[in-house]
């Protein structure tokens, strides 16, 4: 019987034991690569002559699915099964940018039962079909509905408002006059369905700062969280030593 080189691309050694359980209790032998950044896992799985692959979303170096995009331009064949603890719309909302026409893949959350995870990683490496998880799909309806999925350009914007720029310098970053950043804030907020008139009280005025209100709204939808936010401090810090530099 054929043995299947399985990579598993995880940083939490509880979870790749936990993984390696899995597929070792399979009646196909395995033989299985672990590694536990996605750049390894990528000069690894490039490696492959078809990459099956169990990967977490959050990693270092390379996330999942950066790691993902990378593969799939030159292996768009690959298998990759992403178990994540996060169903984060901007996750989602990336992946669904990235696959490649006729690509099977699954997504699968570590709070499924053991059975169903065992599942997920057979239906998709095995089987050759798509499996995903009920509540990722769910997040798919949303992201894929023209009034509240958000854009390219409305995105960037939520993403230098979470990093609290000024309109000055997401005009300056962007390459815009102010009043191109304002239409930009405007339609995000809208596709947030936060609106002026709906913060307006007679006795306080504004009774809510529309921006802060876009970054409230947007950390509970799963758009932006914490670990993406320090990539895009760095990405903002790295643009800013250049402005700087050009300046002087």
């Amino acid at each position: 019987m054929k043995t299947l080189s399985i990579l598993i691309a995880e940083d939490n050694p509880r979870d790749v034991d936990f993984l390696e359980g899995v597929l070792s209790s399979w009646e196909i032998p395995c033989r299985i690569e672990r590694v536990h950044n996605g750049q390894l896992a990528l000069e690894l799985a490039l490696k492959m002559e078809l990459p099956l692959v169990v990967s977490d979303i959050q990693m270092p170096q390379l996330n999942g699915i950066e790691f993902a995009r990378l593969l799939w331009q030159h292996k768009p064949a690959a298998r990759i099964v992403f178990w994540s603890q996060f169903k984060d719309e901007m996750y989602v909302r990336a992946l669904a940018r990235i696959v490649p026409p006729e690509t099977v893949y699954g997504y699968i959350l570590k709070s499924n039962s053991r059975e169903r995870i065992e599942g997920a990683i057979r239906t998709v490496l095995l089987e050759e079909q798509c499996w995903i998880d009920p509540e990722v799909r769910k997040v798919q309806g949303r992201t894929g509905h023209s009034q509240t999925a958000l854009s390219d350009i409305e995105f960037e914007a939520l993403v230098d408002i979470s990093l609290g720029l000024t309109d000055n310098l997401i005009a300056a970053r962007r390459y815009l006059s102010r009043r191109g950043v304002q239409s930009r804030l405007n339609s995000l907020y809208n596709k947030l369905g936060l609106d002026h008139d709906q913060f307006q009280h007679d006795k306080v005025g504004d009774a809510f700062n529309l921006r802060n209100r876009a970054v409230s709204v947007a950390l509970r939808r799963g758009l932006i969280n914490a670990f993406e936010l320090e990539q895009g401090e760095e990405d903002l810090q790295g643009w800013l030593r250049k402005f700087k530099a050009g300046r002087g």
